[in-house]
């Protein structure tokens, strides 16, 4: 099944738009566990059982595992997913950028070391830092288009005056991306949820295109306005929260309680469809 298929599947079978980022942070781990970067796949796992049949994809952040070593307990969780959360794809979140033989060698890591579904990518060294992903027939690749941390205006949102239009530079991209970079329709786009006015500008020129929205939870986007902004019926969102799921609880109960903060989010999002 290519990463499309699966996430159709996935969003229908549970139901969801939810995204379950795993951003594991040892020094906010429940009581018997925090502070030791050896627990990472134990915590992430135990996340992952928990909410299984409310997301409709999970989102690894490899820096989080790195910083500590932790390839190989990153490797077993991806493998722990595949196991035990078959139906459901994982979109490593990596935000790779560079050309050729570099590149391949990202691709591999992401593909075949990590087995992950899909990745994403910093589009700003061109289609040649993007290609080598691509080779991956029916892996999908999401590009930062719009990214929801303040400095993102400081490129994003500058306007291109040698182009037609003089078009905004995230418009750009999701203008590439949803037509000739998009050769065998694997790519997606990465759009902030704290920006929903930018969202319905992405959506009005990829509309196509499935978005991945971070920024719902912690970090304060309006998961309505995200939904009423992205949402449409060729055209899918996977809205991801990471924190406020991970850390609901700090206690013997995190499981149950990233569990139900879940599925609170999973309900918002779809009432949001209404």
């Amino acid at each position: 099944m290519t990463f499309l298929d699966m996430l159709r599947d996935a969003s229908t079978q549970n139901n969801s738009m939810l995204c379950v980022g795993l951003d594991p942070e040892p020094t906010r781990f429940p009581a018997g566990l925090r502070g030791d970067p050896r627990k990472i796949y134990d915590f992430c796992a135990a996340i992952v059982d928990s909410t299984a049949d409310v997301a409709c994809a999970f989102k690894p952040q490899i820096a989080y595992f790195a910083a500590h070593g932790a390839e190989d307990q990153l490797e077993r969780l991806m493998q722990h997913m595949r196991c035990n959360a078959p139906q459901v794809p994982v979109i490593l979140d990596a935000k790779r950028g560079d050309i050729g033989s570099t590149a391949e060698q990202y691709a591999k890591e992401a593909f075949e070391r990590y087995g992950a579904d899909a990745v994403t990518l910093s589009p700003f060294m061109g289609f040649d830092s993007i290609e080598p992903y691509l080779a991956y027939h029916g892996k999908g690749a999401f590009l930062l288009c719009r990214t929801s941390n303040p400095g993102g205006d400081d490129l994003q949102n500058q306007r291109l005056a040698s182009i037609e239009g003089q078009p905004l530079l995230y418009e750009h991209v999701a203008r590439l991306a949803q037509g000739p970079w998009n050769k065998n329709g694997q790519l997606g786009l990465v759009v902030g949820a704290t920006y929903p006015q930018e969202i319905e500008r992405v959506r009005s020129i990829a509309p196509t295109l499935p978005l991945l929205i971070p920024g719902v939870g912690a970090q304060g986007g309006d998961a309505v306005a995200t939904v009423r902004a992205g949402l449409r019926a060729d055209g899918p969102i996977i809205v991801n929260s990471s924190r406020a799921i991970l850390y609901a609880s700090g206690g013997d109960d995190f499981a149950t309680a990233a569990r139900h903060e879940a599925l609170r989010t999973r309900a918002v999002l779809q009432a949001a469809c209404g």
